[in-house]
This record gives structure tokens, C-alpha cells and sequence, in this order.
């Protein structure tokens, strides 16, 4: 029996003809879609994948490219490019979403300075339908303006979740065509923190980048706010955006776009003049501190030839400013402090001591503060002292609150500052003698302690010793670590027999190491694991895991008392107990205070509820079962009120059957003299200047930690104010 067989040019014409035409068809998409991309906004800075990132030397020649096209900064706030739309719009849609509630401040502060002519409406993106939002018969007379801001994951507001991922999704969509928002106008303002350097505006710039994709009119550039001061455009993110909004107001007058420019800028402003241009720390020293800024940078990865220059939008001229600082070809732009009119610029600005005196703070200098602490107040009447005064025995009536930095290298999820201070990794400012910032402390200190003259309860005797302060608590806000005199400041607090307690969050091991003798170091050890301190401390260095450990082994090195500070936030890091004493062998703290973290009520600024609030009793287990893994500490005293416990160094501290935390401040202050006159060499230990704990101040003491002395007063309303060293 024969077999058939199919004929050969069957078998072998039909399937190659179809390749050959998949080939082409492929070809022919290959080639439309590189020039689509040509022809696109930049990429989409989100997606991760290698081909869109760039190495270090790919960068610098993009770099190097960026700066033949564009040598100087032009400002283009006010600028317009030529419009498809014959007339100007008569109504403005501000679109906003926020958490902590700065875009929607910003949406009504512009809102407020748009003409009467001109119709305006304030709407939170949650309240819009995604299919809606840009459909209407008045799309084409109407100016879309979205003020979003960026946080430090990268991720939007939660009001504006659903917009984004609209708009990401019709961006993305082949389907979607490039027209499909043909007659919207739009202008963005995006809200975010340089330090963050991975996430930078992130938001912002997608949205201005989709809405142009697929079809929508840019009518102004993208605005970019930083609320890291030092490197803001215009010192903080108020002034970035006052900028920006005068841009936009400036247009909407001049329809033409032809404002007269005075220095490079359409407002007259100097900005981006020479004399008033900033300079950023240079190439070197930011690899230094880990710190890696964002460039985007438009390159066509496929091109091999010289002539294909790096493109810079418009909306990039924020980072193109950074970018071409670090090239550092200019001798100018090497200088490593930020300067504006050739000074350094000072810490604080207008907005930031507007919202810190609004919450108590008497401000010093340009960087430095001081306020109450409720504590000292409490005592003042009789009422009671805080923790350092149980496990330490300081006077808590006769205790200054102050730091000499109020910028932070942490924005930490429990802080009660309500994060209004400023945030930095070096000291780039203006900076005050430490003569200036303590005589201002001491006299701003005195002038809030005689307030309470005449006050019901204030007891005579307490309030005459508290216009004289013995202690002084470097706590208040801040790292007061990063002050570049901080030694000379705390000899002079030494000098006048005030003790010193520092608090450092245990970002710079180098300062810490430099440091000379206080009466206490704290090091805040908020977490145990890399994930959790990232999560709660949410650090601004790269390195911040490292940083941290080193600064930990640095302590250990110290000869005088330390501390451990253990915030407890439950549901947080209350169940890392043999990662905490493992991070206690490494630095071999004298003390281990353990606390409660303290609810601030609700609080943009914080994601932290009631139910993160462990009680006392959970604080007790705790610092139980850590000692079971620690066999060199023990539970040596309690503050109930304060939800506090204290574990100390038996070797050290436990002498003659009771406990030894408390502080002769009289021989700590003659063994300072000593250490001073010598320069250094008669050093001592935390040994030499120990007292007796008194028994009411022992852990499980019937008193659990309140000062018999004092009259316990309770509260018939709730506590408003939670601030306290």
C-alpha cells in the first residue's frame, strides 16, 4: 500500500512565505514604534526595567550632551509654547489630592489669586468619576490644573489612587489613541522631597507625561516643590510653588506668552539669575553621603552617534539645574554648602517659623529652638516630674527643652512635631555661634517659666529655682548631633553647671564618635531590623541601615553613661525581641529605656492609632522578656505615668543589693572641670558619678515611679498638650 505525500513546495513554500510576511509585518511595528518613541515624553521613570536604566558613565555622557544643548538655567515659569486653541480658557478645574493637606492648601491659595473673570472650581480628585472628569461641552474653554504630591515610596495620595491608575492605564493602552484627550488643556504642580531621591516627584511628572501622551496640551511646565529646603529652587516648597503659581498667573493675563523677562525669569525674580543662583553640594561629596539624585534624562538607547544630544523638557529644568551642578564644570557650582546671593541660607524659613511659633517653640537664631515641656510645668505645681526625674533624678521644674538644630534626618511615623520642622543629611545652612544660641535659650527659657507667675498651683519656691535650669535636654526637635559646634555648646552648658543630656537618632556615627563627654547619650533604637526602621523612622540617608549599626558600635565606645531608647509601636516591632538584643550586644548600653509610643491624636503627618498604643503592662512584658535574653540587665525602675521602664547593667549599676541610676550632678560637673583643664586626659566613667535610686522609684515599687512628694493630680479633661522630652 502507497503512502501519499504531501508535494514539496507545499511543505516548504507556505510556512516560509508566512515567516517572510511576520518579518516584515514585525519590521514595519519595530520601526513605527521607535519612532514613537522619539517622538514621546520621556520615559516612563516608574517601570524599573534595565533598559531604562542608565550607568554611571551613560549618564555623564548624556550628561555632558545635556549641557552642550542648554549651558545655562532659564527659567520658564510664565513661558508658553504655541497653542492649538484659539482663545484663552474661561474656567480653571483645580484638581488636588492630598493626605497631610498641603496640595489642597496650595489648590485654594491659587484658586484665590485666579481673576474674576474667570470661572474656578476646587475639587478633590476622590470626588471625581475617571470617565467624567474630562468629558463636558465646556472641555475646550476649561484649564485643568492637578497639584499632587509624591511620598517617599513613590506612591500617591490616597485621594488621587484611582486618577493615577487611570491614567497610567490609558497611557499605557495601545488601543487609546494618541488624540484621545485632544481638547483638554492641563498644568501640573507636583509636590514631593528630593531627599527621597529614588521617588523624587515621581507622581507629578507621570501625570504631566500621560496626560501629553495621549493627546492632552501641556499649558504651562510642570512645577516641581521640594520640601527639602536645602535643595528647593526658591528655599522651600511654598516659595517653589509661589513660582510656579505666578507662572501660571502670568499666562492667564498674558495670553501671548510675551511677559518681559528681567534676569531669565518672566517675574522679574532672580531666581535664576546669576547672583541669585543656587548652588548644590557638589559630585563628590553627595556620593559621600550616598545620597543619589534623580536625573531624567531623555536619551535614544538605540543611537550610537554623537549628534543625538540629550532633550530637556521643560518640566526637567528643576533636575537639570541638579544635574548639571554635579558635572561641575563651572568653579562656582563646586562650592558644598547651599548659598543664596553668595551667603548660606538660613534653616528657617518664613512658612517654617510661622508653623513652629504657632506651636509653641520660641525660636533662636536661624536654626535653634526652645519650648516647655509639660513636665516642667507639672512640677512647677507639685504635680510631678517625668521619667529622668524617677530613673535619674534630675528637677524636671529646673530642666531646659532646647536643641541647637531643628532639622532631621529621620521623618519618623510616631514624631509629635508634626514633621513641620525641616529635614536634612548635612549642615548646609547659616550658622549661629553657640554663645548666641544659648544665651537666646536661656533667656527665651526664663521669659516662658515667668509667665507661670501668679498661675493657681504654681508653687513660689519652684517657679524662682526654674528661672535658674540645672538640666538641659537636647531632645526637643531635630539632631541637634548635626550642629557643627555642638561640643562647644554643651562646654558651656558645663561651664554653668548644667548637666546634658543629648538624643541622637543614630544616623551619624562619625559625629557621635566626636563627640565629647555629656552627662547622657541616647541613641533612638526604634527598630531592630533594616525593614522596620525604614518603615517607622523612615530615614533620608541611603545608607541609613549602616549608618545606624556603625553608630551603635560607636556608642559602645563611649566611656560615660548611655542609652538605649526603645519606642514601642505595637503591631510595629514589639515582637522583634531577639533582633533588639542583638542590636544590644553591639553597643553595650549602660540603660535601656523602653516606652510606650505616645498617641498624638490624629495626625496627617502619621498613620499611628490608639490601637498602636501598648500599655503599660504590655511595655513590662516586654522589657521581661528581653532581660531573659539579656542576662547582663535587669529591671531597675518604672514611670507608670510616662509608660516607661529602665533595664540596667547589673555589673554597673547594681551595688549592695539596690539599684544605682541616679546622678551625683555635682560630681559630674567636678569631673568635667577636671576633663577640661586636663584637655581630654582625665577621663571617667559612668561609674564615677552614680547615686542611689530611692525606693519609691524602683521597678515594682507600690509608687510605680511617682515622686511621693508630689500631689497626683488627675485629669478631668482629656490632655491636649502631648509634647515632652
Amino acid at each position: 500500500m502507497k503512502v501519499a505525500h504531501p508535494p514539496l513546495i507545499g511543505s516548504f513554500f507556505l510556512p516560509t512565505l508566512g515567516l517572510a510576511v511576520f518579518s516584515l509585518a514585525l519590521g514595519y511595528w519595530i520601526s513605527r514604534r521607535k519612532k514613537g518613541n522619539i517622538n514621546n515624553d520621556e520615559p516612563n521613570v516608574t517601570e524599573k526595567s534595565s533598559a531604562d536604566t542608565v550607568g554611571e558613565t551613560d549618564s555623564m555622557s548624556a550628561l555632558e550632551n545635556m549641557k552642550k544643548k542648554k549651558k545655562k538655567h532659564d527659567c520658564n515659569c510664565g513661558s508658553k509654547e504655541t497653542s492649538k486653541f484659539e482663545k484663552q480658557p474661561s474656567q480653571i478645574k483645580i484638581m488636588y489630592g492630598t493626605l497631610m493637606g498641603k496640595s489642597k492648601k496650595f489648590a485654594e491659595i491659587l484658586s484665590e489669586h485666579v481673576g474674576e473673570e474667570t470661572q474656578v472650581s476646587v475639587v478633590n480628585l476622590k470626588e471625581c468619576d475617571s470617565e467624567d472628569i474630562f468629558v463636558g461641552p465646556d472641555t475646550k474653554d476649561t484649564l485643568f490644573i492637578f497639584i499632587v504630591s509624591t511620598y517617599a515610596e513613590g506612591s500617591p495620595p490616597e485621594d488621587a489612587e484611582w486618577f493615577y491608575k487611570w491614567l497610567e492605564d490609558s497611557a499605557l493602552d495601545f488601543r487609546v489613541p494618541q488624540t484621545f484627550l485632544a481638547d483638554v488643556r492641563f498644568s501640573v504642580f507636583g509636590l514631593g522631597n528630593s531627599l527621597y531621591f529614588e521617588n523624587y516627584n515621581v507622581i507629578g511628572r507621570n501625570i504631566d507625561k500621560w496626560l501629553s501622551k495621549i493627546g492632552a496640551e501641556r499649558y504651562a511646565p510642570l512645577g516641581l516643590g521640594d520640601e527639602n529646603v536645602a535643595e528647593s529652587l526658591h528655599g522651600n516648597i511654598e516659595a517653589d510653588f509661589d513660582h510656579w503659581c505666578e507662572g501660571i498667573l502670568n499666562l492667564l493675563k498674558n495670553p501671548q506668552g510675551t511677559t518681559e523677562k528681567k534676569n531669565g525669569c518672566s517675574k522679574g525674580n532672580d531666581c535664576c539669575s546669576k547672583k541669585g543662583k543656587k548652588k548644590s553640594v557638589n559630585r563628590s561629596q553627595k556620593k559621600k553621603n550616598n545620597i543619589v539624585e534623580e536625573t531624567d534624562v531623555t536619551r535614544d538607547s538605540d543611537s550610537e552617534s554623537d549628534t543625538n544630544e540629550a532633550v530637556v523638557d521643560l518640566e526637567d529644568l528643576g533636575s537639570f539645574v541638579r544635574v548639571e551642578n554635579k558635572v561641575g564644570e563651572d568653579s562656582e557650582e563646586d562650592e558644598e554648602i547651599t548659598t543664596v546671593d553668595g551667603e548660606p541660607r538660613e534653616m528657617l524659613t518664613p512658612q517654617l517659623r510661622e508653623s513652629l511659633t504657632k506651636q509653641g517653640y520660641r525660636l533662636i537664631g536661624t536654626h535653634s529652638g526652645v519650648k516647655l515641656c509639660r513636665w516642667t510645668k507639672a512640677m512647677l505645681r507639685g504635680r510631678g516630674g517625668c521619667y529622668k526625674h524617677t530613673f535619674y533624678g534630675i528637677e524636671s521644674h529646673r530642666c531646659m527643652e532646647t536643641t541647637p538644630s531643628l532639622a532631621c534626618a529621620n521623618k519618623c511615623v510616631f514624631c509629635w512635631r508634626h514633621h513641620s520642622n525641616p529635614v536634612g543629611t548635612e549642615w548646609r545652612w547659616k550658622m549661629d555661634p553657640a554663645e548666641f544660641i544659648l544665651e537666646g535659650a536661656l533667656e527665651q527659657h526664663a521669659k516662658m517659666i515667668n509667665q507661670f507667675k501668679g498661675v493657681p498651683g504654681v508653687q513660689p519656691h519652684r517657679l524662682a529655682e526654674g528661672m535658674n535650669p540645672v538640666h538641659c535636654a537636647l531632645s526637643l526637635v531635630g539632631e541637634p548631633i548635626m550642629y557643627p559646634e555642638i561640643n562647644r555648646f554643651m562646654r558651656m552648658l558645663h561651664e554653668k553647671k548644667i548637666s546634658s543630656f543629648m538624643v541622637t537618632n543614630a544616623q551619624f556615627p562619625e559625629a557621635i564618635r566626636q563627640l565629647e563627654p555629656c552627662t547622657q547619650l541616647y541613641v533612638s533604637v526604634d527598630a531592630s531590623t533594616k525593614d522596620s526602621l525604614k518603615k517607622i523612622d523612615r530615614p533620608l540617608f541611603k545608607d541609613f541601615w549602616e549608618r545606624f549599626l556603625d553608630s551603635l558600635r560607636a556608642l559602645s565606645a563611649k566611656g560615660q553613661r548611655t542609652v538605649y531608647r526603645l519606642t514601642l509601636v505595637k503591631a510595629w516591632n514589639v515582637e522583634e525581641l531577639e533582633s533588639y538584643a542583638e542590636l544590644v550586644k553591639l553597643g553595650e548600653p549602660d540603660f535601656i529605656e523602653i516606652k510606650g509610643v505616645t498617641f498624638c491624636g490624629t495626625s496627617k503627618a502619621s498613620t499611628l492609632t490608639m490601637e498602636n498604643i501598648p500599655w503599660h503592662h504590655e511595655v513590662v512584658t516586654f522589657g521581661e522578656k528581653i532581660c531573659s535574653y539579656l542576662d547582663a540587665y535587669g529591671l531597675a525602675a518604672e514611670h507608670e505615668h510616662s509608660n516607661c521602664i529602665l533595664l540596667a547593667k547589673r555589673s554597673k549599676f547594681f551595688k549592695d543589693g539596690r539599684w544605682n541610676t541616679w546622678i551625683d550632678y555635682d560630681k559630674f560637673h567636678q569631673l568635667m572641670q577636671d576633663y577640661y583643664l586636663s584637655d581630654g586626659k582625665a577621663t571617667f566613667t559612668s561609674e564615677d558619678y552614680m547615686a542611689p535610686t530611692p525606693d519609691w522609684a524602683m521597678f515594682g515599687s507600690p509608687e510605680h515611679g511617682f515622686d511621693p512628694v508630689e500631689n497626683r493630680w488627675h485629669r478631668k479633661q482629656p490632655k491636649k498638650d502631648i509634647s515632652g522630652c
